[in-house]
């Protein structure tokens, strides 16, 4: 009872401290701002980019253009070479290594002053939770975050490794009795050696909460259920909170309701390796706070306009509802106005809530369509529903079919069933509809006969497993694109097509 008692206490605190901030967010966003300048202030980047006359943030715009990892990369190959003062003051202690879909292996920076963020963040979306729900039993039983390997490379003094894999290293004294699995299990390499160690450990614990991104935690789930023989509330029957975070939950939500067999409380948060963003902060609304007292100061430029030459640039007092807006941020680990490649739109002014709706880069505009991933997740969600529970998907993908001689150029959707329904062509129809409804562009295409109806081949079971693996991207932190502008990863697939014709 005590260690419950304690936890609903310090809930409660953290509630009343955040609220300083969610309650004044422009205020804290100048401070801020203000504060990352001054630090930045002689660093070599400051220096290159003349921090010395930023005294507002029209003078930053001026100064400090948007910047992905390509432009950074020869700051950070000065970092790797044993380099001072060059993102920001000192060395970073970390570099979190991800990869890009155009640059390769990605080292992004973590400082002594962003480490805090990234662990305090994730608390706090916990200790929100308890708060709102009053849910204590958690604090009993295990916790399990199917990560990455907490093993680390050291290069000139900076420790390189996964995200996931850092934050390991960061589990409070008091929750180490918690976690699961083990750390040896935790430091195997191999992702399907990694999960059958993860269920021999854990199926006959008393677990409460469950993390990760959702496709691995099914891959999880199923191999708890194929060796008990019981669904997961029946085998972990205090099992009440699920995070999750990397991928929109919608389209996996009727095969986990399937696999957990009752209900069970879910949030969502949005861990970068660039910064921790947002925390869902309300158990009936799936929007994520922004946090705006993190060591991030935020930018946003409209996504429609982003490749336009001088897009402008918008800060939170500039901001709209139910735009789709690229993310920038600027932080204490030394990125300044930099593109994550994350869309969002707000849903919420006060306090400032947003809901993730894609990449920038991961969108089909084979014939100016700008189809993205929110509207293809909405489509797919919205035709499942007609099938009262009876369809599951476990992962899917779309990419452009084009066919210039044929005159018959459509999306190409590869899904993988839980179970091949009888009807791929209603089920076709119904999510092309919602699509249409979404997406003007799409809509025209449609009606002009530029495009031809969609068309969804459905794919064997862990065809998904199988593209990850062969792209060496299987398990951690990887996501499966929802969206491409080409044909490689449906080339990949089309060898595991079920419905040929």
């Amino acid at each position: 009872m005590i260690k419950g008692f304690l936890a609903k206490l310090f809930s409660n605190y953290i509630s009343f401290k955040n609220n300083k901030w969610i309650k004044n967010p422009i205020k804290y966003q100048d401070k801020i701002f203000k504060k990352l300048i001054k630090k930045g202030l002689n660093t070599r980047f400051g220096l290159d980019n003349d921090f010395k006359k930023i005294k507002s943030y029209e003078d930053f715009v001026q100064k400090v253009k948007v910047r992905d990892y390509e432009d950074i990369k020869t700051y950070v190959e000065k970092i790797l070479s044993g380099e001072k003062n060059v993102l920001w003051p000192g060395k970073p202690i970390y570099f979190a290594k991800t990869s890009g879909t155009t640059s390769g292996i990605k080292y992004i920076p973590i400082t002594i002053d962003s480490i805090d963020s990234h662990i305090n963040s994730a608390r706090d979306s916990i200790l929100n939770y308890i708060h709102k729900s009053g849910n204590t039993k958690i604090a009993y039983g295990k916790h399990i975050f199917i990560q990455g390997s907490p093993i680390l490379q050291k290069n000139k003094g900076v420790l390189i490794g996964r995200l996931s894999g850092i934050a390991a290293h960061y589990v409070p004294k008091y929750m180490l009795k918690n976690r699961m699995p083990s750390w040896k299990t935790n430091c195997i390499d191999d992702w399907e050696k990694k999960v059958d160690s993860i269920v021999k450990e854990t199926i006959d614990k008393n677990m409460t909460i469950i993390a990760g991104i959702p496709s691995w935690v099914q891959m999880y789930f199923e191999k708890i259920i194929g060796k008990s023989k019981k669904n997961i509330g029946d085998q972990f029957p205090n099992f009440s909170l699920f995070i999750y975070g990397g991928v929109n939950f919608a389209p996996y939500k009727l095969i986990f309701d399937k696999l957990i067999g009752r209900n069970v409380d879910t949030i969502e948060v949005y861990p970068a390796s660039e910064g921790f963003i947002a925390y869902q902060d309300q158990l009936d609304d799936n929007s994520l706070l922004l946090l705006v007292n993190n060591g991030i100061f935020y930018e946003f430029i409209e996504a429609s306009k982003f490749y336009e030459k001088n897009a402008k640039r918008y800060n939170l007092t500039q901001v709209k509802k139910g735009v789709n807006y690229v993310i920038i941020i600027s932080t204490n680990a030394g990125l300044w106005a930099y593109n994550i490649g994350d869309t969002i739109e707000f849903t919420s002014l006060k306090p400032f809530r947003i809901k993730v709706t894609g990449r920038i880069s991961h969108f089909i505009s084979a014939f100016g369509e700008h189809v993205i991933g929110s509207e293809v997740e909405r489509a797919l969600s919205f035709a499942l529903k007609n099938y009262k529970n009876k369809i599951f998907v476990r992962e899917f993908t779309v990419a452009p079919n084009i066919d210039s001689k044929k005159d018959n150029s459509y999306h190409k959707w590869f899904i993988e069933f839980d179970k091949l329904p009888k009807d791929l062509k209603s089920l076709e129809k119904d999510i092309d509809l919602s699509l249409q409804e979404q997406n003007i562009y799409y809509k025209d295409l449609i009606k002009g006969k530029i495009l031809s109806r969609l068309v969804v081949k459905a794919v064997e079971k862990n065809s998904f497993s199988k593209y990850m693996k062969y792209v060496g991207k299987l398990g951690g932190q990887n996501k499966v694109p929802r969206l491409s502008n080409d044909y490689k990863i449906a080339s990949y697939l089309e060898k595991y097509v079920i419905n040929k014709d």
